[in-house]
């Protein structure tokens, strides 16, 4: 006779138990019910956020130009050398760099990176190095492995707005400190040093600047050191246009002037070698005093084997775009941009109503707004959507940085291009621009 595996035993009962169970639970997930995370509802970028609700639409009678993208790359005129070109090529043809790199980078290409910026205030290692997708990554890295939510960070403002979005995303509070135009933008210290208190757990330090195009001073540099360290608050040093200064001006890395600050610097090839999209940047882990310890250092590991790290084709090649590239092409960069910055400031500071700030490196140029000389706009925002609309020229408002009644012009389009960016908005002006007297006149009428 057959006998049913289940039978006299109970195990039938409690194995049909046991389907309702499973259907209950089941049941309870019939309806869909999706959400986003808090991380990406927590997540904005202030200038797509300021960008996308403008209201864009550029005079059909002027071709565009647009002075709003920090990408050096947009117009063809500013094309990476052809060391650089080569260097890609031959790594490409070497079928050496197509599989999966360690998170942080070749061994061989962290030593490289270390070497070229290695120097006998601030010595570098393979160890002190983590190559990352980009500066930007390298900044996510490093405000996440220092910061914790409920944690704050003091951000420069004006300033790169990544800063926020990463740090925001992240439940990290921004503390915005000033910067001076009146000083070419130097810190306002005091009002820096306000800013921190226990939970203070890092301090960005963006020089050569975006938005600003300033270049601090060796004393400025150490004078920051000293808050610094006089609260022990680590800094991260955003120094991703190192380097790219006009003549006349020095530039030096924070971490060859500290003594004791445990610094994080993060650069990369975007902006000095003219190559954004190639994804290539790097943390250098500056710590005389091991104050940052192995923790940190492996803390930057983990979060690094997040994703698989930077391109391998430009690891290959980076050698060779370090120790190849002629001094030529960083020279003839810095004089186009420094030209261009020149004409830009000469013919805006001839325009009533503006007050442009003449940069000292970088591809930026921050200029003021005297509203009270414009009564039909009531912020940036409003003047330089108008300035699109009717003379086809787009400057980013520096509301996108936090600071209002400014706006950012970045210098990297051919020169033909500018002197004509130039005289349009020196029109816009001269039509929107009233003085006081006028003002009054018009309200009597």
């Amino acid at each position: 006779l057959y006998k049913h595996p289940y039978n006299g035993n109970g195990n039938h009962h409690k194995a049909v138990k046991g389907i309702v169970c499973l259907a209950k639970q089941k049941s309870c997930r019939q309806r869909w019910n999706i959400r986003p995370s808090e991380m990406s509802i927590n997540t904005l970028n202030p200038i797509r956020a300021i960008v996308d609700g403008m209201k864009l639409t550029p005079n059909p009678e002027k071709p565009m130009i647009a002075l709003s993208i920090g990408d050096p790359t947009v117009f063809g005129n500013l094309p990476t050398d052809d060391k650089v070109l080569q260097a890609m090529k031959d790594a490409i043809d070497s079928n050496k760099y197509n599989g999966y790199a360690p998170s942080v980078g070749y061994q061989k290409s962290r030593e490289v990176v270390a070497n070229f910026y290695s120097c006998t205030e601030a010595p570098l290692e393979a160890e002190d190095v983590l190559l990352t997708s980009g500066c930007s990554q390298a900044i996510d890295l490093a405000i996440t492995v220092l910061c914790n939510p409920g944690d704050n960070i003091l951000v420069p403002c004006p300033g790169f707005s990544l800063y926020k979005t990463l740090a925001v995303s992240l439940g990290i509070q921004v503390k915005l400190y000033t910067l001076l135009p009146e000083k070419s933008w130097e810190i306002d210290l005091q009002h820096m040093e306000s800013l921190i208190d226990d939970r203070t757990t890092c301090l960005i330090v963006n020089n050569p600047s975006n938005p600003c195009g300033s270049v601090y001073s060796k004393e400025h540099l150490q004078n920051i050191l000293s808050v610094a360290s006089k609260h022990c608050v680590p800094i991260l040093a955003d120094e991703i246009y190192g380097d790219m200064v006009f003549p006349g001006c020095t530039y030096q890395s924070m971490a060859s002037l500290s003594s004791d600050v445990p610094i994080l610097a993060c650069g990369g090839l975007a902006k000095r070698w003219l190559v954004p999209g190639w994804r290539l940047g790097w943390i250098l882990i500056h710590d005389k005093n091991q104050i940052f310890g192995k923790e940190i250092r492996q803390g930057l590991v983990k979060l690094s084997q997040r994703i698989l790290g930077a391109c391998t084709i430009v690891q290959g090649a980076i050698e060779s775009i370090l120790n190849d590239t002629p001094q030529e092409f960083y020279h003839r960069t810095i004089s186009f941009l420094e030209s261009n910055s020149e004409i830009c400031f000469s013919e805006l500071s001839t325009v009533p109503g503006l007050t442009p700030v003449m940069p000292s490196g970088a591809m930026y140029l921050m200029v003021g707004i005297e509203m009270e000389h414009f009564p039909e706009f009531q912020n940036d925002v409003q003047f330089t959507e108008r300035l699109v609309t009717e003379q086809s020229v787009f400057c980013l408002p520096a509301t996108a940085f936090e600071y209002p009644n400014y706006f950012r012009i970045v210098v990297t389009v051919p020169e033909e291009m500018m002197v004509e960016a130039c005289t349009r908005i020196r029109e816009f002006c001269q039509r929107h621009y009233r003085t006081c007297s006028q003002d009054s006149n018009e309200l009597d009428q």
